[in-house]
């Protein structure tokens, strides 16, 4: 993975309509979020494929939040309730609704996430590498919802350092807020409370490839990508993904409109989002799984069900790294890592954990 010059797209948030968004950026292709487009839950390998594009081009792709658009009242009734006024509503939201007893679910072995696509990219084969880049990302609707509430029956299982019982956070599972978005002094930031603006970054937390075989729920990321939950994959980035199938078949989806590291609450400020991508096909260029580069950094990820292992894998794949494409020895691509690499939780609430090994391209001269 060799330094590269990136297209730095100014993201222009639309917050008081949503739908009648102005494009930004030229396109080859466009991929709206309706149902014929989408799946739920699951990355099939066998799909037929909702669009096909050649190495290079650019698609603008819809994306739904799963949070206002699977629960079992209609998407009217259920954020209305919050206080979202029908006219806020996605038509793709609602449709995707009334499509969900038809659905397959993969026989329960599957997640909550709404994915759209498969793209299919012309030539790609099993041993080839796929790049995409990250053009453009715009939330479609002035709003995001965050249920603190959804993870506290599991607290502890699933989350380091917090064990059942903990009195602090007795949080009711019905619990859930409707956060609105907007531009205040000039900045796009989530309207937290009077006092507290959090700003927006908005990214994908699941960009993938088909996987290599089996029913692969959305929920667990892994060597295809998947729930990332990477809040450095936004503008200006690349993400690296190993193809498993002929085509490659991305999926998108999990939208996130912010999120810190780590994810604590099992998610983020979940909201619809629009976004351009790039599609880069490296022929016979093998990669074990997803790397990724931002304009400031290289990006080498560790996963595993447990924390350290993560962690451990996320410091082998740096160093092999730094050996490999910085010519250090791995004693000193060791020692760079300790003085130089932060490595992040990306998340640590979706079975696999995701840590972040963030290697800094100002470290090299050359």
């Amino acid at each position: 993975m060799r330094a590269r010059t990136f297209l730095l797209a100014t993201a222009l948030i639309v917050l008081r309509a949503p739908a009648g968004y102005g494009q930004t950026l030229n396109v080859d292709h466009y991929l709206p979020s309706r149902p014929e487009n989408v799946t739920w839950g699951w990355f099939p390998v066998d799909a037929r494929p909702a669009l096909t594009v050649r190495s290079g081009e650019t698609v603008r792709i819809d994306t739904l939040s799963h949070q206002g658009s699977t629960q079992d009242e209609d998407p009217v009734t259920f954020l209305g309730g919050l206080g979202v006024k029908p006219d806020e509503i996605l038509k793709d939201v609602r449709d995707f609704w009334a499509s969900k007893p038809g659905r397959s679910r993969a026989d329960g072995r599957t997640g909550v996430h709404i994915l759209t696509g498969p793209i299919a990219v012309q030539g790609a084969e099993p041993g080839d590498m796929l790049e995409v880049k990250i053009l453009e990302l715009r939330p479609r609707v002035p709003y995001g919802l965050n249920t603190p509430g959804m993870a506290s029956s599991v607290l502890g299982a699933a989350y380091p350092g917090i064990r059942p019982g903990d009195r602090a956070l007795d949080i009711p599972p019905t619990t859930r807020r409707l956060i609105r978005t907007g531009v205040v002094n000039g900045r796009e930031v989530a309207l937290f409370s009077d006092t507290i603006h959090v700003p927006l970054a908005p990214f994908m937390g699941t960009l993938a490839v088909a996987p290599k075989e089996g029913i692969q729920s959305s929920g667990p990321p892994g060597p295809y990508g998947g729930n990332l939950d990477l809040k450095a994959l936004t503008v200006g980035s690349t993400l690296y993904l190993p193809v498993f199938q002929r085509g490659a078949l991305f999926y998108v989806g999990d939208p996130h409109g912010a999120q810190g590291d780590g994810e604590v609450s099992g998610n983020a400020l979940e909201q619809s989002l629009t976004g351009v991508f790039r599609f880069v096909l490296h022929k016979r260029t093998t990669i074990a799984g997803p790397r990724a580069e931002t304009p400031t950094h290289y990006i080498l990820m560790g996963i595993d069900r447990d924390l350290n292992r993560a962690l451990r894998k996320a410091t082998l794949e740096v160093v092999d790294f730094l050996v490999k494409e910085k010519k250090l020895t791995p004693a000193n691509a060791f020692s760079l890592a300790s003085i130089a690499v932060d490595f992040r939780i990306a998340e640590a609430v979706d079975d696999a954990q995701v840590v972040a090994g963030m290697v800094p391209k100002s470290l090299f001269m050359r």
